[in-house]
């Protein structure tokens, strides 16, 4: 599986937060030189914005379009800007953000009794109707391998049941990292 290192972790938190800084006026721009060659290469991720507790934005790219530094960039933008669920994130909460990236493996094809809970996350799709929930999600809630699945069905706008019903299953892995809980602001200028 591909790993990050603790410093290339940092690398693209680093990204995202100047990313934002940079979106709302009160930062520099993100350094547009290419960083290592494993920040370079193109991944699928997800950025999360968590406000305390609360969940504020989550956005990724699953398929590895672009190089991993720029896709995580973009995804922490769309994830204060453009996630349809919230409001736009405003520039007097950017401190209060802690940021989460999850760098995708790539997708492979699974039966619902090879997805592992807390392991993969799971991307569900029929026809044109697409579902993904991060490897993390299913912890946080609690749910049980047949939850993840309905619940995956759900967000894809699918019956419950689809899973059982030919729609397409796809797991992936995820290298999970974020900033410190309570002071993300402190990561950035440590750095």
């Amino acid at each position: 599986m591909f790993l990050l290192s603790e410093f290339e972790q940092r690398q693209l938190l680093e990204v995202a937060r100047q990313a934002l800084e940079a979106t709302f006026g009160g930062g520099r721009p993100p350094d547009t030189r290419a960083p290592s060659l494993a920040l370079s290469e193109p991944r699928g991720a997800f950025v999360t914005l968590h406000k305390g507790m609360r969940l504020r934005g989550c956005v990724g790219y699953i398929e590895p379009i672009r190089p991993l530094y720029k896709t995580v960039e973009d995804c922490a933008i769309a994830a204060a800007l453009r996630d349809p669920r919230f409001e736009p994130v405003q520039a007097d909460e950017l401190v209060e953000l802690r940021l989460e990236i999850s760098v995708l493996s790539t997708l492979m094809d699974v039966r619902p009794e090879q997805i592992e809970v807390g392991q993969h996350g799971l991307l569900i799709s029929e026809g044109s109707w697409r579902g993904l929930l991060l490897p993390q999600v299913a912890v946080e809630w609690k749910w049980n391998r047949e939850q993840f699945l309905e619940a995956a069905c759900r967000k894809a706008g699918l019956n419950s049941e689809a899973w059982r019903h030919g729609a397409r299953l796809q797991a992936f892995t995820a290298q999970i990292f974020g900033e410190p809980v309570g002071a993300p602001h402190i990561l950035h200028h440590a750095l």
